[in-house]
C-alpha cells in the first residue's frame, strides 16, 4: 500500500510541478535550470538519508517526494530539448543514441554499486553516495554552454499561456495528436510493467531482495544493448515504421511473459529480452520528433507529453491497486504487459506516421512549421 501512494502522489506531484515550470525552458537558459536542478535533487536525497537513519515515517518521504519532482521539474524537460541546441542535425542520431547508451549504462552500473553499497555501509550511507554523485553530475553540467544573449523577464502568466499555446500546437498537429493519444494509452500498461509491478513480482516469487538488484539490472541490460547497436541495426534492416510497431508489441508480450513466469530466470530473460526491444523502440523516431518540433515550442511540447505520462502513471499505478485486491500479480503483470501490445498497434492508425518517420533528417527539421504553419503563428 505504502509503494502504491509513494507511486500515486509522485505521478500526482509531478503532473502539477510540469505544468508549473516546464515554460522557463522556452524563456530562460537550459542549461542553468540543469544546474539548478540537479542541486536540488542532491539536497533532497540528503534529506532522504537523514530519513533513513529515523524510524520510518509516511509523511516526510511523501514530502520529500514533492520536493523531487520539483527539482526534476527543472532537468528533465531542458534536458531531453537542449541536444538540437548542442549538436548538428547530421549528427543527432548518434548524439541521441549515445545519450540513451550512457543512461542505460548507469541504470546497469547503479543497482550494482547500490546493492554493494547497502552490504558495506547501509542504506543511509548509501543514499548519501547517491546525492554526492548528482551533485557531482551538477558539477559537470557546468561544462555545458550557456544560452547567449540576455535572458527575458520573466512574468508567470505570459509563461501559462505559452505553455497553453505549446499544448494547443501539440493537439493542432494531427499525427502529434495521433502519437501523443498512443503514448498516453501505451503507458497505462508499460509504466507499471518496468516500475512497480517488478518488485511485487520479485516478492511474489519469494525471491530475496538482491533479485529486485539483479530484475532492474537486466531490464538496463536490455536498453543498453538496445542502444548500442540494436535500434541502429533493426532500423537499417527493417525500416523505421515496421521497427517501431513490431518492438511496441514484442516488448508488450516480453513483459507479459515476465508476468506469466514462475522463475527468477525467466523474469531475467524476459526483462532482459523487453529492455532491447523498449530501449530500441524509443529511439526510433525520437530525433525525428525533435527535430520536427520548432524550437520556440520545444520545451513546452516535450513538457506537455511529460504531462501525458505523468498522468497515465498515476492512472496506471491506480489499475495496479485495484487489480492487485482481485487478481495475483502473474495474471495482473502479465495482462498489462498483453494490453500494452494491443495498444501499441494504435500507431497504424496515427495519421502521416509511416510519411514521417520515412523523411531523412535534413528535411524532417521543422517539419511541423512547415506542413502546419498557421498552428504555430
Amino acid at each position: 500500500m505504502a509503494m502504491a501512494t509513494y507511486a500515486i502522489v509522485l505521478a500526482a506531484t509531478t503532473l502539477v510541478v510540469v505544468v508549473a515550470v516546464s515554460p522557463l525552458g522556452d524563456h530562460y537558459c537550459k542549461a542553468m535550470q540543469m544546474r539548478y536542478g540537479l542541486g536540488g535533487v542532491a539536497l533532497v536525497l540528503a534529506g532522504l538519508a537523514w530519513c533513513a537513519t529515523r524510524p520510518f515515517a509516511l509523511l516526510p518521504v511523501l514530502g520529500l517526494v514533492g520536493a523531487n519532482a520539483l527539482a526534476r521539474a527543472f532537468v528533465e524537460p531542458p534536458q531531453a530539448a537542449i541536444l538540437p541546441e548542442l549538436v548538428p542535425a547530421s549528427r543527432m542520431p548518434e548524439a541521441i543514441r549515445l545519450q540513451k547508451t550512457c543512461h542505460a549504462l548507469s541504470g546497469v552500473i547503479g543497482p550494482l554499486l547500490a546493492a554493494l553499497l547497502l552490504i558495506i555501509v547501509g542504506i543511509p550511507v548509501a543514499i548519501a553516495c547517491c546525492s554526492a554523485l548528482v551533485l557531482i553530475a551538477a558539477v559537470v553540467a557546468l561544462s555545458i554552454p550557456r544560452r547567449d544573449g540576455p535572458m527575458p523577464t520573466f512574468r508567470f502568466r505570459r509563461c501559462w499561456m505559452d505553455l497553453r499555446l505549446g499544448a494547443r500546437a501539440r493537439w493542432a498537429v494531427p499525427m502529434e495528436r495521433g502519437w501523443t493519444i498512443v503514448n498516453f494509452v501505451v503507458w497505462i500498461f508499460q509504466g507499471p510493467a518496468v516500475g512497480i509491478l517488478v518488485p511485487i513480482k520479485v516478492r511474489s516469487l519469494g525471491l530475496a531482495g538482491d533479485w529486485l538488484g539483479i530484475g532492474i539490472a537486466s531490464l538496463s541490460i536490455g536498453v543498453l544493448a538496445g542502444s548500442a547497436f540494436g535500434s541502429t541495426l533493426l532500423v537499417a534492416r527493417f525500416g523505421r515504421y515496421r521497427t517501431r510497431i513490431a518492438l511496441g508489441c514484442a516488448e508488450g508480450i516480453c513483459l507479459a511473459f515476465v508476468g506469466l513466469s514462475g522463475s527468477p530466470y525467466g523474469m531475467v530473460a524476459g526483462l532482459v529480452v523487453g529492455g532491447f526491444c523498449n530501449a530500441s523502440m524509443a529511439l526510433v523516431g525520437a530525433t525525428h520528433r525533435a527535430l520536427a518540433i520548432p524550437r520556440t515550442h520545444r520545451v513546452r511540447m516535450l513538457a506537455s507529453g511529460t504531462v501525458s505520462t505523468q498522468i497515465a502513471g498515476s492512472i496506471g499505478a491506480a489499475l495496479v491497486g485495484a487489480t492487485l485486491s482481485r487478481w495475483n500479480v502473474s495474471i495482473v503483470y502479465a495482462s498489462f504487459g498483453f494490453l500494452m501490445a494491443i495498444s501499441v498497434l494504435g500507431f497504424l492508425l496515427v495519421p502521416r506516421f509511416k510519411e514521417f518517420l520515412e523523411l531523412d533528417h535534413e528535411r524532417v527539421q521543422n517539419w511541423y512549421i512547415n506542413e502546419y504553419p498557421h498552428v504555430f503563428v
